[in-house]
């Protein structure tokens, strides 16, 4: 017997505070894909705010737990 554990975006809005319940901070869709993500002209991990970086879920590549954009966003920074 396989043990399964379904959550719905309610459950994970309200275990987690995860806003909206999407464990990616946005849904994966055209809109908010590659220089999109977040929105455009923040796709660069840059922010208006001097040494303010954007690495989170809602950031380019998207959420999951490949630890991609804190990656990308730690790269920015060394180059800053």
């Amino acid at each position: 017997m396989e043990h399964r554990q379904v959550l719905t975006p309610l459950d994970l809005e309200r275990r987690f505070g995860i806003s909206g319940g999407n464990i990616f901070h946005g849904e994966m869709s055209l809109d908010q894909m590659f220089v999109m993500r977040p929105v455009a002209g923040y796709a660069r991990y840059r922010t208006p705010i001097p040494g303010l970086y954007l690495c989170g879920s809602g950031a380019h590549p998207g959420g999951g737990v490949m630890g991609a954009p804190g990656y990308n966003c730690a790269r920015e920074i060394l180059k800053d």
